[in-house]
This record gives C-alpha cells, sequence and structure tokens, in this order.
C-alpha cells in the first residue's frame, strides 16, 4: 500500500516532495518523485512485496511510466501468462506485472486483475495517462481538473491548496456523514468512482471516464442450499489464500462478529504456522467483545494480543483522526480503528479484516428496518397522512419528525435510501439530486433485502466502511485486506436466494454455517455489537467543555444550508438527557475541527475583520 501523485502543474520536484510530505504515513519506507517532460510523477512506498529497491516506483517500461497504490492479489498468475508471452520480469512484486500487463493487454488489463487498486500509467508515444480503481473502491482516487491542469492523488490533503468549499458537499455530508464520490469537499476536485477509468489526453486536455465493472441484474443460482454452502466456503478459502502473499509479518483483526472470526479461522487453517490476532476491548461491557474474541483465539489457537481500552485512549485518537480523514468524516468507529491499528503495527505491517462480510450477507440491524418497508409504503397515503397528523409530542415525544418523514415517503426505494441519508435531518433544504449517481439499487434486484444491500454496497461501503479502514490503517503504514471485498464473493452472494442468507432468527445463516466447522455455535452466537464508542455519554461528560467551545454561533452560522435553531435545541436537549443526538452532534464537531484544521474558520475570520476595518 502506498501513496500515489501526478500532475502537469510545473511544480518543482522539491514542491511535490513537500506535498507528498504531509501524508508520509501512507508510505514511510521510500519517497519517490520523477519529472518526466511536463509531468512529475510521486509515490510514496509501504512495502509489502519485493522489499527490494528494485520495485520502488515511479516504475517505467519501454515508453510506460507507472504509480501504483494496492495490491494485485494474482498477480504470479497474470505473471506466469505474461513470461508465456515473452516477458522478463526484475523483480518479484506486482508492480512490474501492472506495468507489463498494460503494455501487454491495455485498458483490458484491469478486468484480469483481483486486488485493490488505484494507479495511473503514463504513454509517452501516444502522450496518454490511463487510470483506474478498483471495483469496490477500496482504495482512493483523487484528481483535480481545471482549465487542462491536473493533480491525481491518494489523498487530498497534497492538491487541496487555494480550493474553495463546494457547498453542496456540505449539505450532503450532513446528512450522510460522508461525502460520497464522485464529490468531494471542494470545488473541481473529484473521486474516480469505483469499477471506473480515467484516460487524459495530453494533446487535446481532456479526460474520459469508462466504467469497467458493477453490479448488475441478478440471476439466482440453481445450487441447493448445501452446494451453495460449499461453493462459498471454497470462495472464501481462495480469497483468504491470496491474501496471505506478504513478504512482511502479518496477522488479523478479531472482533466478537462472525465475519473476523470466520476469516481468521480459514487464514489459522491455511498458514502453516500459528497466526497473530490482534482484538480490543473496551472498559464499558456494553461496547465490549474482548471475551468473545479471546474464546475464538483460544480455538483456533493463534497468538492473540488483546488490549482493553479506556476511554481517554479513544479520545486521544481525535486529533489524529482529523489530520488522517482529510475531508470531514463522522463514523466516529473510525477512533478505536485508529486504536486498533496503531496497536497492530507494533508486531505486523498487513492485517486481514472481517471488512464486507454484513453488506453481501445482511448483517447489519437496517436490514431488519427494510421488511418493514411494505407495511409502511402499502398503506393508503390518506391513512398514512392521518397518522402524521396525529404524532404529536404526547404520543412519540419529541422526536416525531422522523417517523412523519417516513410515513410520507413515495415508494420502498426511498425508504432504502432513507436508511442511509437518514429520516431527519440538520438542513434547512434537502436535495437528493446526487443520489441518482446510485440508482442502480432500484432496477438491479426486485427483492427490497438485496435492493438496500446493493445500495449499501455502492454508497456506504465504499464511502464509509473503505474510508475508515484505508484512512485508519494508513495513518499508522499498516495494510488491511478483506477478503469479503474479493469481486467473486461479491458477485456469487448476489446470486444467493435471499433465504440462504437472511433469516429474522438467524442473521447470516449461511456463514453462520460455514463458521460451525471452524468454532462451536454455542461459542459464536451473540447478540451484534459492532465497533461502537459511548458517544453519547462523552458528549455529555468527557468531552462537553470541548464540545461546547468548537460549536459556537460563530461557527454553526458559517455552515451554509444549516438549520442552527434546530441544532441548537438538539444539542441541549442531548446535554440534558432528554434524547440521544450524538451522530448529529458528532458530525458538526468532526465538521468544526476540520475546518480549523484546513485554515477555513480562520480565513473567515480573517475576511470579517479586514471588512469591518473597511467600514
Amino acid at each position: 500500500m502506498c501513496g500515489i501523485y501526478l500532475t502537469n502543474i510545473p511544480f518543482s520536484k522539491e514542491e511535490v516532495s513537500e506535498k507528498l510530505k504531509t501524508i508520509r504515513f501512507r508510505g514511510p519506507d521510500y519517497l519517490g518523485i520523477k519529472k518526466q517532460g511536463d509531468l512529475i510523477f510521486g509515490h510514496l512506498r509501504l512495502s509489502i512485496l519485493d522489499l527490494n529497491v528494485r520495485a520502488n516506483q515511479p516504475m517505467s517500461f519501454e515508453g510506460l511510466t507507472i504509480v501504483f497504490n494496492g495490491e494485485i492479489y494474482n498477480f504470479k498468475e497474470l505473471r506466469n501468462d505474461l513470461e508465456s508471452l515473452g516477458y522478463v520480469f526484475n523483480t518479484t512484486g506486482d508492480t512490474e506485472v501492472l506495468l507489463k500487463g498494460y503494455k501487454e493487454w491495455g485498458s483490458s488489463v484491469v478486468t484480469k486483475l483481483n486486488g485493490m487498486f488505484a494507479f495511473a500509467i503514463y504513454d509517452f508515444k501516444s502522450k496518454k495517462i490511463f487510470c483506474s480503481r478498483d471495483r469496490l473502491g477500496v482504495k482512493p482516487f483523487y484528481y483535480s481538473w481545471k482549465n487542462g491542469q491536473f493533480e491525481i492523488c491518494s489523498q487530498l490533503r497534497p492538491i487541496n491548496q487555494n480550493k474553495r468549499i463546494d457547498e453542496q458537499a456540505i449539505s450532503i455530508y450532513l446528512d450522510c456523514g460522508y461525502i460520497p464520490s464522485p464529490i468531494t469537499i471542494y470545488q473541481n476536485v473529484y473521486k474516480l468512482p469505483p469499477g471506473n477509468n480515467l484516460e487524459i489526453d495530453l494533446k487535446t486536455q481532456s479526460f474520459e471516464i469508462k466504467e469497467y465493472w458493477n453490479l448488475k441484474a441478478i440471476t439466482e443460482t440453481c445450487l441447493s442450499y448445501d452446494e451453495a454452502k460449499e461453493k462459498l466456503h471454497e470462495l472464501l478459502k481462495e480469497a483468504v489464500k491470496i491474501r496471505l502473499k506478504s513478504d512482511v509479518p502479518f496477522g488479523s483483526f478479531l472482533s466478537g462478529g462472525i465475519d473476523s472470526a470466520l476469516i481468521s479461522s480459514i487464514a489459522a487453517k491455511i498458514s502453516n504456522q500459528p497466526i497473530r490476532t490482534f482484538s480490543i476491548g473496551f472498559e464499558d461491557p456494553k461496547y465490549d467483545e474482548s471475551k468473545a474474541a479471546a474464546s475464538y483465539a483460544a480455538i483456533m489457537k493463534s497468538e492473540h494480543t488483546e488490549t482493553i481500552c479506556k476511554a481517554t485512549d479513544v479520545l486521544e485518537m481525535i486529533p489524529k483522526l482529523i489530520e488522517v480523514y482529510d475531508e470531514p468524516f463522522s463514523d466516529s468507529s473510525a477512533l478505536p480503528s485508529l486504536l486498533l491499528n496503531k496497536i497492530t503495527k507494533q508486531s505486523v505491517t498487513m492485517a486481514l479484516s472481517g471488512d464486507g462480510g454484513d453488506e453481501s450477507f445482511f448483517g447489519y440491524n437496517h436490514f431488519r428496518l427494510v421488511t418493514y418497508a411494505n407495511k409502511v409504503t402499502g398503506l393508503p397515503k390518506f391513512i398514512r397522512k392521518t397518522i402524521s397528523k396525529m404524532l404529536i409530542w404526547n404520543v412519540l415525544g419529541r422526536r416525531n419528525d422522523p417517523y412523519k418523514r417516513i410515513l410520507s415517503i413515495g415508494s420502498n426505494y426511498d425508504f432504502i435510501a432513507g436508511i442511509f441519508v437518514g429520516y431527519d435531518s440538520l438542513l434547512k433544504k434537502r436535495d437528493f439530486n446526487w443520489l441518482s449517481h446510485y440508482s442502480g439499487y432500484r432496477i438491479w434486484s426486485k427483492d427490497l433485502l438485496q435492493a438496500a444491500a446493493d445500495l449499501n454496497i455502492k454508497l456506504w461501503l465504499e464511502n464509509d466502511s473503505n474510508v475508515k479502514v484505508d484512512r485508519a490503517s494508513m495513518a499508522y503504514s499498516v495494510e488491511v485486506r478483506s477478503p469479503f471485498l474479493d469481486y467473486n464473493i461479491i458477485e456469487f452472494a448476489r446470486t444467493l436466494p435471499v433465504a440462504f442468507r437472511y433469516d429474522k432468527k438467524k442473521k447470516k445463516k449461511i456463514l453462520k454455517d460455514i463458521l460451525k466447522e471452524y468454532i462451536p455455535e454455542e461459542v459464536f452466537d451473540l447478540p451484534k455489537k459492532g465497533f461502537a464508542v459511548p458517544l453519547d455519554g462523552w458528549i455529555r461528560n468527557e468531552l462537553r467543555n470541548d464540545f461546547e467551545e468548537n460549536l459556537t454561533d460563530d461557527f454553526l452560522f458559517m455552515i451554509p444550508n444549516l438549520n442552527v435553531k434546530k441544532f441548537k435545541s438538539m444539542f441541549q436537549q442531548h446535554l440534558k438527557g432528554e434524547y440521544d443526538y450524538s451522530s448529529y452532534i458528532w458530525r458538526l464537531y468532526v465538521l468544526s475541527r476540520w475546518y480549523q484544521e484546513f485554515g477555513f474558520y480562520k480565513r473567515k475570520i480573517e475576511k470579517e475583520q479586514v471588512l469591518a476595518e473597511a467600514d
């Protein structure tokens, strides 16, 4: 895993080097800069495969130059294919395979790749740059474009100079807690969507984006349950096996959940030596899964590292979150994720994770909410309107607005969208035109649970979960590999009947039945806790002063489209313990800290001072 950079803006090598040093954590092992004509390439390397300097980037071959971030898990098979065609290799890693694969197959090389990747390849002869991002958006890819000048980078900080905030992005963030692709927090800066290629023509100063992969309409499998379970098990074993290729020490994250237990168990079975597992626990039993993780570790005979964290340990991660998530990002589970990676780095450089299992196998609690969609939208509108009018304070309390919005929803698909964008809002006016980018979930499946899973994969997985994992791991120079995000598993899972994966009494049914082959069911059959932190209590206690200092009127009135009156009421109700509005409060707090970190709050104050002096 690494950081990439490419531009045609006439910066010096020294300037590009300083830019990349702001995200040096992505690749502490080597910083490479190469100037080629009007282009400057930059690369930060975290060495995982072929630790020799010969594998450093930027890398060139016969008029092609590449900067690449990620891992190609099937690179050895591709290397064999290329060797049979006469290619000779000087390294033992995947970068050279990707570069020579592009030389042989052109843009179609991406359809042969199984991995997580974001890369740019310059062809000196054609004066074109070919870029691509992996199918699920595991690795980030940002680019700015204005009047033919561009910058490409793995993160925003190196390319955010003199950029203006996109006000639409702020509104979307306040609804979602993140900013979805292709939008970023800045004007004229974009994310390349997953499963897409970007080609820049330097001669015409133009670019084109083309999709090479996406979810598609489902054709349900004819396999029996047992046959499907066996095939899924084989796919999982292969996905884990190819992700164990590494020239550095590796381990596996292990929580009390099904997904990490299954991935770690398979890894332990495949490995010819005991694997290392890592978990963090909390003093508060409501959030602690360490005992379950320890039980799993004992059964799989792993070398287990368990760290019990205090609230202060997690809270100390807040400055790090603002530093490395260089776009507003309010998933509070990023805090323990940062802490887990910090601890893991003391022992290993690469770790497996169970991320991605909940999306394909209906593990999240909100999938249960989807089962009620027909009951709501099936009611005649006049009945729903009547019920909505009856929702007064003494019936459901003050938090009746979300229920009213649910009752006013027009279709089942709008109901599903509401799960991810919220039924309540801090905005004066909501605009969901941006959701058209994710409208595929409305046509790929007639089953509402699968439709919700598809939106979960396309919207939330890319923009929340993958961002959380990438930044938290890169912050401490750890590479995280997620077998459930193997596109073969994503594609196969979608062909399975919903009944194979979801049962109200047994969520993730097929995964649990596979896990039983490694861990007794009575050991893992536990309530889902997730990777949560007690934000609600922290805001009222440990963090109260900090939140009040950061959520001032001066800041709140800076935020476009924010209903300040509503937010301030929610904040006070939360502090009094009347309701839990922690997710909304945390979003504004993170935004405030982001404004300060990147100088926007300071710029606003300075501008007001200049205007005041002018008067």
